[in-house]
């Protein structure tokens, strides 16, 4: 037996205590109405209504059901609605990577936006490389990720919306291509390159070091370094250079940011879920996700001397806008 749809019957008879008026409300005839509420009353055992009279009575133990099912049957619609927001993905917890590499505003920008549009929502969100994101979205410890391209190892994920960004160079300050608007990739010829390991995103590494030799540019040694900052003191100490989107040289005045001319290097980041049981709110956060990376991408800085003034002469100047120079002491 239905039991909860014999309990909605029955109290619809048991607040107009007529048959024949309950069954108008309820769409249905008054026999199979009459057949449901004697099913509900044997399958209880008692006698929810006196019918020896002429008027229909609830009998004592009709009283108390009406009071218990009505709670039962707000129980029931509460609990469909919370089963609807986990199915909906706006309950629970998302098991999210990122890559190591993404901006501490970034992140903030992200947890907001989610935390505002899906507040009953937990993301637990772990600092995961590319490789091993995909790994574990594999095997199902992971429900969501954001990944660097090209992507190995992908059967069975879904990638979804992406954001590209172009990547400059990262120079030591005191470089003779720092003085330059932008830089070739040939110009780098000479100069080691530093790149994270090649194991925490092997598809972007091949394809790097592929449009460098492409370029004109095969570094003497290739250097890894996994922290931005562990990379960006490389670079100002004159050992090398990297690429980045300019962020991680503005952290430090004894770095320049320069773009490659033509843009060849394009960091492609996209959202990725297993496409099988995949948690509902997978694809709400990878779109959180890109937005907030696209609205982190940074300008593309001036070049050196814009507006009259050349920025190898202000170091200060990628740490403080140019319009608003640090007050003097």
């Amino acid at each position: 037996m239905d039991l909860i749809r014999h309990l909605r019957l029955f109290i619809v008879v048991a607040e107009e205590l007529h048959f024949s008026r309950a069954a108008d409300l309820l769409g249905m005839a008054q026999p199979p109405l009459s057949q449901a509420v004697r099913r509900l009353e044997r399958e209880m055992g008692v006698a929810l209504f006196d019918r020896s009279a002429r008027q229909v009575r609830l009998t004592a133990a009709g009283a108390l059901l009406v009071e218990e099912a009505r709670e039962l049957l707000a129980r029931e619609e509460r609990l469909r609605a919370v089963l609807g927001r986990v199915r909906d993905g706006e309950l629970g917890t998302l098991r999210a990577g990122v890559p190591p590499q993404t901006p501490a505003r970034t992140l903030h920008a992200l947890l907001s936006a989610c935390a505002e549009e899906f507040p009953g929502l937990r993301i637990d969100l772990q600092e995961v490389d590319s490789a091993e994101q995909v790994r574990l979205l594999g095997s199902g410890r992971l429900d969501v990720g954001l990944v660097h391209h090209p992507v190995d190892g992908a059967d069975g994920l879904v990638l979804g919306p992406s954001a590209d960004t172009a990547l400059g160079v990262v120079l030591p300050r005191a470089s003779r291509l720092a003085r330059l608007p932008e830089v070739a990739l040939a110009d780098l010829a000479g100069h080691d390159l530093f790149l994270p390991p090649r194991a925490t995103a092997p598809g972007w590494y091949d394809r790097t070091l592929e449009i460098c030799r492409a370029g004109g540019f095969v570094p003497p040694a290739v250097r890894h370094a996994r922290n931005p900052e562990f990379l960006l003191g490389l670079v100002a100490s004159g050992r090398g250079v990297a690429f980045d989107d300019g962020r991680v040289a503005g952290k430090e005045p004894r770095t320049a940011w320069r773009p490659l001319t033509g843009r060849p290097l394009i960091l492609r980041v996209s959202g990725v879920w297993p496409e099988h049981s995949a948690h509902p709110a997978a694809h709400h956060f990878a779109r959180i996700a890109v937005r907030a990376i696209m609205d982190d991408i940074p300008p593309q800085p001036a070049a050196p001397g814009a507006g009259g003034d050349d920025d190898r002469s202000r170091p200060w100047s990628v740490v403080y806008p140019p319009s608003a120079p640090p007050t003097a002491r």
